[in-house]
């Protein structure tokens, strides 16, 4: 009797790599790594995966969906910032990822997927929803401000994991980008 696939197995293996790439970063991420800690063979991962991009590709877009759903749970623009922050913070590894690989794997000529978009922009789309709620108008009205508040919280993330703001003055500065972040929105809505 030929053996039946298992549909739980995609996610183990996702599974199984996202704890390779938080140990051991991307010198970690091997396929024969990835199948021996998901508990399966090399064919069985290929299978499923054409290639180690293809499961960075997996990683990216799981980071992209919770962290959306972090956003989509915030109560404000102003809260949707503070937790893609606090995002970062706590998963540093997953956010070096998506912002070390997203260019290579979707848009670099030397991918294979070069030009292929990613599904969505979930964490963008939650935030974008949080504007328009928050100061009217439509979809596409608060570009230019979602892209500053963006940048601003990138900029504070990638500061705060790197330590380039020592860590006796994170607070400091975590109290310094909810005031940019205020007066942003603040400017935004003509007050």
């Amino acid at each position: 009797m030929p053996r039946r696939p298992d549909p739980d197995l995609e996610g183990e293996i996702l599974d199984a790599a996202q704890k390779l790439w938080k140990k051991g970063g991307e010198k970690a991420l091997t396929m024969r790594a990835v199948a021996r800690a998901a508990g399966t063979n090399t064919p069985s991962l290929y299978r499923r995966f054409r290639d180690r991009d293809d499961i960075l590709r997996g990683l990216l877009q799981r980071v992209r969906l919770e962290m959306a759903r972090s956003l989509e749970e915030a109560g404000s623009a102003q809260e949707g910032c503070e937790r893609y922050v606090e995002y970062a913070l706590i998963h540093p590894h997953e956010y070096e990822l998506f912002y070390q690989h997203n260019y290579d794997l979707y848009h670099s000529p030397r991918s294979s997927r070069a030009g292929v978009r990613p599904v969505g922009q979930p964490a963008r789309d939650a935030m974008r929803r949080k504007l328009v709620a928050e100061l009217g108008g439509m979809r596409d009205d608060h570009e230019r401000l979602l892209t500053s508040l963006w940048m601003v919280a990138h900029g504070a993330a990638m500061l705060l994991i790197a330590k380039t703001i020592l860590p006796k003055d994170a607070a400091e500065a975590r109290e310094t980008f909810t005031k940019t972040v205020a007066a942003l929105l603040q400017t935004a809505r003509g007050v």
